[in-house]
């Protein structure tokens, strides 16, 4: 952490919090994800070690990048910097516009679902299944790039394509992961719907 300034706080997660940080020695900004993975279950710091394997292995401009990650000794967590997307999440944009009572410009949607479906394709070619994609995993970057993250719960598929825990947010999830029953990459797809 000594190579790194917190500017802000940019929220926090059931098990984690995330930071908008700033590198000493080049005065870029990033991301860190703090997870303390000291009280968490083995299956949650399992989910924890995947997300640094997920995004170290997907290389798209629509999907969050991996920078680098350590255990930082002081606070018993594994720090994860990642890009930083220096505007809001698609959920924040949504509420803004529905604040004001506006409607997103029909270019602005198909612009940004397109980007969605890039970066899930670029997770599915590597059989990879986000399965938590909702509005606010889905980050922004100023020129209105969009950047899938929080690939906590990502898995790879079995060899038959499948996955077979329920889990993600159930607002967004489908039907077989209601069902408790195996699903595929549709999944993610019936998630973007």
């Amino acid at each position: 952490m000594d190579d790194f300034k917190i500017i802000e706080k940019l929220g926090d997660g059931a098990y984690s919090s995330v930071y908008k940080v700033k590198r000493i020695e080049d005065s870029q900004h990033y991301a860190l994800k703090k997870v303390n993975i000291f009280n968490l279950s083995e299956k949650e710091r399992e989910n924890a070690l995947n997300e640094v394997r997920i995004l170290a292995s997907c290389q798209n401009k629509n999907v969050i990048s991996y920078k680098e990650a350590f255990i930082e000794s002081e606070s018993n967590s594994l720090c994860i910097i990642m890009e930083y997307a220096n505007n809001k999440d698609l959920y924040q944009l949504i509420i803004e516009h529905t604040k004001r009572k506006e409607h997103m410009k029909e270019n602005d949607i198909w612009y940004i679902l397109i980007q969605i479906v890039r970066g899930m394709k670029s997770l599915h070619d590597l059989n990879i299944m986000h399965r938590d994609l909702k509005s606010a995993n889905i980050f922004l970057t100023e020129d209105l790039i969009v950047k899938l993250g929080d690939m906590n719960v990502s898995r790879m598929a079995d060899k038959q394509g499948l996955n077979y825990t329920q889990t993600g947010t159930p607002y967004y999830a489908s039907p077989e992961v209601w069902k408790d029953k195996p699903y595929d990459f549709k999944s993610d797809i019936w998630s973007l719907g």
